[in-house]
């Protein structure tokens, strides 16, 4: 019989065509919406591959529903904080991720949008026409800030800190600071970029760009005291994962206006925009909080990339070989 592999949820075609050439016996989760726990554990049950999203907590108990069929979990997306990779570690059962130049162009272009936004002010502008405000032009309407000759600061110099990092110096002229574990000569040779402490950083750069993976170091990498640190000018984008920002913080920051404003997509206790909803503090109740729902990598050519990338760690494991992208 020929192997199983269970899809959490419907995306890209290309990948699931592939698993299906091969002749592998692929059902797929029919709703569009995030598989129910107990579903899941009922449809894992004698799988060979199971292929999942970021939304899908993997675990022991899902290796256990699985049983000792389970050879791969493949995870449609870059990171992969929603598996527990000591536990798949423990069964003998590879875990991979999506990474591909395609996701990390989304993701950088997306970056940029987010920081074009606050700088121009062109969501609060966007409100503000829609709405009938302007009656006129006027020298002081929606004054913002410009790009060029501003500080950027890339907090994670990898693979998509590294392409929003060419965008800024050479789409816009800017000044580039990074911080990391390890230097990267690359972009300081190419872009003339300096590699500086994380609190260097914070107190020298116009805008604060996170590029690093949810670890249990990275959790609340922002807090009140990096907050602080930073101009009262400048901007906070993540375009990373939701908890490496302190929402409570971040948004104490932004009433208080000890920050210019903040781009995000992606959120603390995503789904939900805002974490507490009965502190009277909202997120989407700022002007100059520019909130995108987990959408930077949301392009045809990044979504197609990251869907062979999956497939193919598949068609690699359960032919006996390597995965290509082992998650580490």
């Amino acid at each position: 019989m020929p192997p199983s592999i269970y899809v959490t949820r419907r995306f890209a075609d290309s990948g699931i065509k592939a698993l299906q050439a091969k002749g592998y016996r692929v059902e797929i989760y029919p709703k569009d919406e995030i598989i129910p726990r107990k579903e899941l554990l009922k449809k894992v049950k004698g799988v060979d591959a199971l292929l999942s999203l970021l939304t899908d907590k993997i675990d022991e108990e899902v290796f256990a529903a699985a049983g000792p069929s389970l050879k791969i979990v493949a995870n449609y997306a870059v990171g992969f904080d929603n598996i527990d990779l000591a536990a798949a570690n423990k069964r003998g059962i590879e875990v991979t991720n999506a990474p591909h130049d395609k996701v990390n162009e989304a993701v950088a272009e997306h970056t940029f949008a987010l920081i074009i936004c606050l700088a121009h002010r062109i969501a609060e502008a966007d409100q503000f026409s829609k709405a009938e405000k302007y009656t006129g032009w006027s020298p002081t309407l929606l004054i913002g800030t410009d790009l060029s000759g501003k500080t950027l600061g890339i907090v994670g110099a990898g693979r998509i800190g590294a392409s929003a990092a060419r965008r800024g110096v050479k789409g816009f002229g800017m000044k580039l600071v990074y911080s990391d574990m390890r230097k990267n000569p690359e972009i300081e040779k190419e872009l003339g970029a300096k590699r500086v402490t994380f609190e260097k950083l914070l107190q020298t750069s116009d805008f604060v760009s996170l590029h690093v993976p949810l670890l249990p170091s990275t959790r609340h990498l922002i807090s009140t005291k990096q907050l602080a640190m930073m101009k009262k000018s400048a901007f906070l984008i993540n375009t990373a994962r939701g908890p490496i920002v302190d929402e409570k913080a971040l948004l104490r920051a932004l009433e208080t206006k000890k920050i210019a404003g903040a781009g995000l997509d992606v959120f603390e206790c995503e789904p939900a925009i805002d974490c507490d909803i009965r502190d009277n503090l909202e997120l989407r109740s700022f002007p100059n909080a520019v909130l995108t729902p987990h959408i930077a990598s949301a392009t045809i050519e990044a979504r197609e990339a990251m869907s062979m990338i999956a497939a193919n760690n598949i068609i690699a494991v359960l032919s006996g070989k390597k995965p290509l992208n082992p998650a580490k």
